[in-house]
């Protein structure tokens, strides 16, 4: 269903307009909320995961190529169409793809469902910025990791650089939140036969290819905010702490890179 947009205040292009995320989560859809996928490939992606989507919003001159055959996929939902500028003035930014595509947050998986059939999980706890979070998405689904785990004080997964960041493996590994970390969240994957591996410059870290680490069964690799790194609480609880060796004086990574180095090390495969 095709519909040109001319101006601003049509009430089918507020989940598009400059919201904040929490607003997209809460104000549109108490019970769900919405999210965007932004560019062909990650609507693409995020169809195919089985996420919802409510409507999508493109520059005209994209419908009868690269956004053609997601406009068929949405069937009778609205398709806006409007000029670059428009959008741009809409969305507060120009777009890298000029296509976006409303969708509903899908219902997130408890912790102890996620975790039970799992060997290799990750930990975000803290990391606010939504194109390391994006990153860390790209690393875990490529380098063989087997699901997610938040902490609340993360920035949102499903926030659009994100999501754009990822490539859309927001929507291919599983993930989830862990409201009460570090206790009684690391407890609860104890409990599941789970050790925990910190990333953190601590003068007891293990080298990130230490036998122990890759001979473990079932580990959760934790990772902390950018800066500070983890919390001296969650550094001490864990079972391991880890260290990717440095050399030229360098004392670390960025916290997207630091995981990815560790994803391919410890994933179980080598």
């Amino acid at each position: 269903m095709i519909v040109p947009v001319s101006n601003l205040d049509h009430p089918g292009l507020q989940p598009y307009a400059r919201l904040t995320e929490a607003q997209l989560r809460n104000r549109l859809e108490p019970d769900k909320g919405i999210f965007i996928a932004e560019s062909p490939k990650v609507i693409r992606v995020a169809l195919d995961a089985g996420c919802q989507p409510i409507s999508l919003l493109t520059e005209e001159k994209h419908l009868a190529n690269q956004a053609a055959d997601i406009v068929a996929r949405l069937g009778d939902l609205p398709v806006y169409t409007g000029s670059r500028a428009l959008l741009a003035s809409l969305t507060g930014y120009e777009l890298t793809r000029g296509v976006l595509c409303a969708m509903h947050r899908p219902v997130l998986p408890d912790v102890q469902r996620l975790c039970q059939t799992r060997k290799r999980l990750v930990l975000v706890d803290n990391v606010v910025n939504s194109t390391n979070t994006g990153a860390i998405f790209r690393a875990a689904a490529a380098l063989g990791m087997d699901a997610i785990l938040f902490t609340t004080t993360c920035c949102d997964p499903l926030n659009r650089r994100s999501v754009r960041v990822s490539m859309g493996t927001v929507f291919q590994i599983p993930w989830t939140y862990i409201p009460d970390w570090p206790h009684p969240g690391m407890e609860q994957l104890r409990t599941m036969g789970f050790k925990t591996v910190a990333l953190a410059l601590t003068p007891d870290a293990l080298p990130i290819n230490h036998p122990a680490l890759m001979d473990e069964e079932k580990l959760v690799i934790v990772l902390g905010t950018e800066g500070d790194g983890l919390s001296q609480q969650t550094i001490n609880a864990c079972d391991y702490k880890a260290i990717i060796p440095m050399q030229r004086g360098v004392d670390s990574l960025n916290v997207a890179a630091a995981a990815a180095v560790a994803f391919w090390q410890l994933n179980g495969h080598h």
